[in-house]
């Protein structure tokens, strides 16, 4: 899908949605959109900001209600933006999905959370746990559950048919879902067979009854890291928001918060990509990359132009995704392609070969 600041310029749609129907893939369809739900977050956390509601440099213990702290650096407040920009010190050693019953300020007191080495705000370290803390404090000030709250602040006044773990879709939605497939044609996730899951959130240990749960206790419910279920139209207005230095939604110093890179790589102060993603990540701002960094160890250009541009990729279940905007030209494009494996890199970038190809419109 390419779009301007206008509105969508071309639209390619190939393969099927689902295999076992034979039902064709289409612009329209929601997607399981991967870590692309991050930028969606961000936003909902700037139109919070802009309300006076939250602060991006307020220790978020004032928020959750109780202390959140790196165990060997105790003295560190820990705020949304080390959050949002993944140098919060947390890591992904403990699992970042918690069921229903379980709690998020449980999770972080497993040591196993905490990069040991590097104290908040020194070191970058791509972190999916670092979402559901920040949707546990949107939930907290809002008094809303995650994906209510998120269809309020962002998905309704942009006007978007989407959700997060298909809880806030119309029931009519699962029937257009995209279903996610391993690169051996395993079924990885979404396989609704045209009904909504009988159940939205993490519940393997017992009922999932959410009629009880406490707005702030366990923000991963939602899977505010990857869980937001998008077409690539309605993505494309995700990226006209970027693109259009907020475009009435935010207002243009909320943009270029999210856009202007707090870390960029310098040879040792972070991690551009686990095991062969070497190089994957070497900008990063509020949820948002910045790709075509020039320096040595930096391979984050997969449209092989040398362009700067804004966004976030996706990668899970055999997906990979992308939503960039050059925001000079005045253009952007949104694309997922399923099935791919695990581990593949294209011949000039860290990206996918697929990712490559999508990103110049082939």
């Amino acid at each position: 899908m390419a779009f301007d600041r206008s509105g969508i310029t071309e639209v390619d749609a190939r393969g099927v949605a689902d295999r076992r129907t034979g039902r064709r893939v289409t612009a329209d369809d929601p997607v399981r959109i991967a870590s692309i739900s991050k930028t969606v977050v961000a936003m909902g956390v700037m139109r919070l900001v802009e309300a006076g509601t939250l602060d991006l440099d307020r220790d978020v213990s004032d928020y959750l209600g109780w202390r959140l702290r790196h165990p060997r650096f105790p003295d560190a407040a820990i705020t949304l933006r080390l959050l949002l920009s993944h140098r919060s010190g947390l890591t992904d050693a403990a699992d970042y999905a918690i069921p229903l019953g379980d709690t998020v300020r449980a999770r972080v007191g497993d040591p196993r959370a905490w990069d040991a080495g590097h104290a908040p705000g020194t070191f970058f370290r791509y972190t999916n746990l670092n979402f559901p803390v920040v949707a546990s404090v949107i939930e907290r000030v809002t008094q809303e559950r995650f994906d209510r709250a998120m269809a309020r602040l962002v998905i309704g006044p942009l006007g978007l048919d989407a959700c997060f773990n298909w809880a806030a879709c119309r029931p009519a939605r699962a029937a257009q879902a995209v279903v996610l497939y391993r690169a051996d044609g395993g079924v990885a996730t979404d396989d609704l067979k045209g009904a909504p899951p009988p159940c939205p959130v993490n519940a393997p240990a017992g009922p999932c009854d959410l009629a009880h749960y406490v707005p702030g206790d366990n923000g991963a419910l939602f899977s505010p890291q990857g869980g937001l279920r998008v077409s690539m139209r309605d993505l494309a207005r995700v990226g006209r928001v970027l693109l259009n230095d907020g475009d009435g939604f935010l207002t243009p110093a909320s943009v270029a918060v999210l856009t202007t890179p707090v870390w960029t790589f310098d040879g040792g102060n972070g991690v551009t990509g686990e095991g062969g993603d070497g190089g994957f990540l070497c900008r990063y701002a509020l949820a948002v990359q910045t790709l075509a960094t020039r320096r040595d160890g930096c391979r984050d250009d997969p449209f092989g132009d040398g362009v700067a541009r804004v966004g976030h990729a996706g990668d899970a279940y055999g997906l990979r995704s992308g939503l960039w905007v050059n925001r000079a030209a005045g253009t952007g494009v949104a694309y997922f392609a399923t099935g791919v494996a695990d581990g593949v890199r294209g011949r000039r970038s860290a990206f996918a070969p697929q990712e490559e190809r999508l990103a110049r419109g082939r």
